[in-house]
């Protein structure tokens, strides 16, 4: 109930504010579990794309924005929830695979995740190499990545900016890629290493950015 009501304010503000270009949101399957896979230029990434998806997409959090307390604490808690976040310990020797069970748990209940293929924001707008663990829901999820190309954000809250700016930005949802070829063989570090790169290809074209790393 708190992200419907949310989602009915914030979208409403996102596209006031913003004036954000959406393409391809037919792309999203409409049922059944899914898997946004994007590149990443902001910290405000993982607004923007849940809040112009045309279903939840649940991304991942630190565990603090949700044990805060009071006003400010319930402020975050309530934000964070609104836009389908979902909390996980980062500082443990288990954050990885934490981070992929809770993955698994939305997909497995038939809903949308989210995910950075690159691990962390780019600092200099190229692409970097993606890390296999989107190979690794796809695979073991069975269930299509959704590609996206994310391009304005870093003008809206460049790396190190406190506030966000008003700024347009566009998101390409691409459309679903699956792998039958290698359905089972989650396993397999070559088969990973193969549908990662398809992946990361096809948001390279979506984003337009240059490849670092590669």
């Amino acid at each position: 109930m708190v992200y419907l009501i949310s989602r009915l304010i914030l979208r409403p503000l996102f596209l006031l504010v913003f004036r954000p270009r959406v393409v391809g949101r037919r792309n999203v399957p409409a049922t059944g579990p899914f898997i946004i896979a994007s590149n990443h230029l902001s910290f405000i990434d993982s607004m923007a794309i849940p809040l112009m998806a045309p279903r939840r997409v649940g991304y991942l959090a630190k565990a603090e924005y949700f044990t805060g307390t009071g006003l400010q604490g319930w402020f975050i808690k309530t934000w964070f929830t609104a836009l389908g976040a979902l909390p996980v310990e980062r500082d443990t020797h288990r954050a990885a695979q934490a981070a992929l069970d809770t993955a698994m748990t939305v997909l497995d209940a038939g809903g949308g995740f989210g995910i950075y293929p690159e691990g962390t924001r780019s600092r200099d707008g190229r692409l970097a190499r993606g890390k296999t663990g989107v190979a690794w829901l796809a695979l073991t999820a069975d269930c299509p990545v959704v590609p996206v190309g994310i391009t304005g954000t870093d003008r809206i809250q460049p790396v190190g900016a406190g506030w966000p700016r008003p700024h347009r930005f566009t998101v390409v949802f691409g459309e679903p890629l699956t792998f039958p070829e290698h359905r089972g063989r989650a396993g397999s570090n070559r088969a990973r290493r193969e549908v990662t790169d398809t992946i990361m290809e096809r948001i390279a074209e979506l984003s337009g950015q240059e490849k670092a790393g590669w």
